[in-house]
């Protein structure tokens, strides 16, 4: 035989044994939905979709993910689902983010068809057993009637109070706030009242409804807070050895802003709680850097703010909540250390009003005393802003409406030097 022809030979000979092994030449095998999509949904989205939480669909189930295929794989492509806005990787606990190959995974086992593969492999998807992703709560509390809304007029903050009748103090480990009516429900604020004020202004009130109006703040000087909710908002988990305090005597004070939405409508909107079984060593305490002198002409695609807090104590912050409205469009805070070393404690590229809540490091963040935070923010109130309340655009400025602004940035921290177990008291 001739070396040419022999050379031809092995070569044929190479190239079937090289596909039959599966070389690169042959086409990847399709994901499935027990194998590969799965895991994915349970991970990242099942914990908003399933029965009985926001998302307006269930992903529990291959038929579930199969007729909504399509629709995962457009907002996942966009960025718009999971829902997350901060820019900085691996640094939040609570991170709903896909990976470029998870991206690429869903987009493959849709373009084939969306399989369901064999049904053997689909893992136990996670279990509720009730409406609380906390669980069933230690205490519910909640207003004493449900609360009826016009269709039509201004945005209403109602002040609703809600007596805890405890003798001795009560330290929380986690809260949820279930808003009863989500189309109208901007978000709420849980204020504490320990002198009885907030059952003073109710009682002042006949209009015939629960609760009391009161703009900017519940109308009384409040001894702490139980934190709040905002559209994305999920449930707030003390870390080990942390608590928030609910004194004795304490009533409960829902602050809740209702945006219309051109219907009647009716919300009874619960708080479950859970307390901590042992007295914790530090307490949780909120803080709030805030930049009032907002005036955003009309026009304006880029009207930036600044403000600027200097922490007076050694502190560690466990977790950070933007707040901005409609025409806001981004929010980077900063730290800027004594030793003139910075870090980012968070960067939001891409504001969206709909999602909100509690960002949560993975390790609390050391802040020194002398630290200075630095919040920049910045506001679009240009036509070419799709959420832009206003057409044409008009001069907005800070305030409570939907459609005013704000620009606050929350922080939860415990104080360094305080150590409840042992009578050591926080000087800040």
């Amino acid at each position: 035989m001739k070396k040419t022809a022999f050379a031809g030979v092995i070569s044929t000979v190479l190239l079937a044994v090289f596909s039959l092994s599966g070389g690169r030449s042959a086409t990847p095998a399709a994901p499935t939905y027990g194998k590969d999509i799965a895991p994915i949904i349970d991970s990242q989205c099942v914990v908003c979709h399933h029965p009985g939480q926001v998302a307006p669909f269930s992903l529990t189930s291959y038929k579930d993910a199969q007729q909504h295929a399509g629709t995962m794989l457009s907002v996942v492509k966009s960025g718009y689902m999971p829902p997350w806005h901060a820019d900085d990787p691996g640094l939040f606990c609570n991170e709903r983010k896909l990976t470029p190959s998870q991206i690429n995974t869903i987009q493959r086992w849709v373009e084939a068809g969306a399989p369901e593969g064999n049904p053997k492999d689909i893992p136990k998807p996670p279990q509720y057993h009730s409406d609380w992703l906390i669980g069933k709560p230690d205490a519910i509390f909640t207003p004493s009637q449900p609360y009826d809304l016009g269709a039509s007029g201004n945005d209403v903050y109602r002040c609703f109070v809600i007596p805890t009748h405890y003798a001795t103090d009560r330290w929380v480990k986690e809260i949820e706030i279930r808003p009863g009516n989500l189309h109208v429900v901007h978000h709420l604020i849980i204020y504490l009242d320990k002198d009885g004020e907030a059952l003073k202004l109710q009682a002042a009130t006949h209009d015939g409804k629960p609760g009391y109006i009161h703009f900017g703040g519940p109308g009384f000087p409040a001894v702490g807070t139980l934190g709040g909710w905002a559209p994305g908002s999920m449930p707030m988990v003390m870390p080990k050895g942390v608590g928030m305090l609910l004194p004795k005597g304490t009533d409960i004070v829902l602050q809740i802003h209702y945006h219309r939405d051109g219907k009647p409508e009716q919300d009874l909107t619960r708080v479950g709680i859970k307390f901590c079984h042992t007295p914790p060593k530090q307490k949780m305490r909120t803080a709030m850097l805030i930049h009032y002198n907002l005036n955003i002409p009309p026009g304006d695609k880029d009207y930036v703010v600044h403000s600027k807090f200097t922490i007076p104590a050694n502190i560690h912050i466990f977790s950070v909540f933007p707040h901005m409205h409609l025409l806001g469009h981004t929010m980077n805070v900063t730290a800027t250390y004594p030793d003139g070393k910075q870090t980012t404690l968070i960067d939001v590229p891409n504001w969206d009003f709909n999602w909100q809540g509690f960002y949560t490091y993975k390790k609390a963040v050391a802040i020194p005393a002398g630290t200075v935070l630095h919040l920049t923010a910045s506001y679009d109130n240009s036509s070419d802003n799709p959420r832009n309340p206003n057409n044409p655009p008009k001069m907005v400025h800070w305030g409570e409406q939907t459609t005013d602004e704000m620009c606050v940035f929350f922080m939860l921290y415990t104080v360094d030097n305080q150590d409840l177990q042992h009578q050591v008291t926080a000087t800040n």
